[in-house]
């Protein structure tokens, strides 16, 4: 399948999946941090990757470039399930396809607000009052914290107090 196109599903051919403005720094940033060769252009490309899922390999190329393997393990995919995709050669889940690219995300994200990736994985990493003492990476456990994660980077970015 091609990125950026699904098959519509009443009609005869493919449709366009709409091209959210996307920020290329950070999809360029994802791309190394997932260890995607091709190109990331749009959401629309990482919809279509988690579709098909990611290959394992994703999550040493994730621990590469800064993710802890307890951030692994309690974020994307369980150690053991993960020795068991690797024992067999499976490629991860849609499910930890799409944990893999949000942590990516996220990563990414504060990499570009502020400046330099270890400033950005220690924000990641240290505990906020906004989320009751958790660490963000925390919150990335789910979809919902992610967003409010998110939601605090914007506000850094944008010069609120977060």
């Amino acid at each position: 399948m091609e990125l950026g196109k699904v098959k519509h599903e009443y009609g005869s051919g493919p449709a366009e999946i709409p091209h959210a403005p996307a920020d290329h720094e950070v999809l360029h940033s994802m791309r190394k941090k997932l260890g995607i060769r091709g190109p990331l252009k749009s959401d629309a490309d990482l919809v279509a990757l988690v579709e098909e899922r990611l290959p394992v390999a994703t999550i040493s190329a994730l621990m590469e470039h800064g993710i802890l393997e307890k951030e692994i393990y309690s974020v994307i995919v369980p150690r053991r399930t993960l020795q068991h995709r690797r024992a067999r050669k499976e490629a991860l889940s849609r499910e930890e396809s799409d944990r893999a690219v949000r942590v990516a995300r996220l990563a990414a994200l504060t990499e570009k607000i502020f400046g330099d990736s270890k400033e950005g994985m220690l924000w990641l990493r240290t505990s906020k009052k906004r989320f009751h003492g958790r660490t963000p990476v925390d919150m990335m456990a789910t979809e919902t914290g992610s967003r409010l994660v998110e939601e605090a980077l914007y506000q850094i970015d944008e010069g609120m107090a977060a």
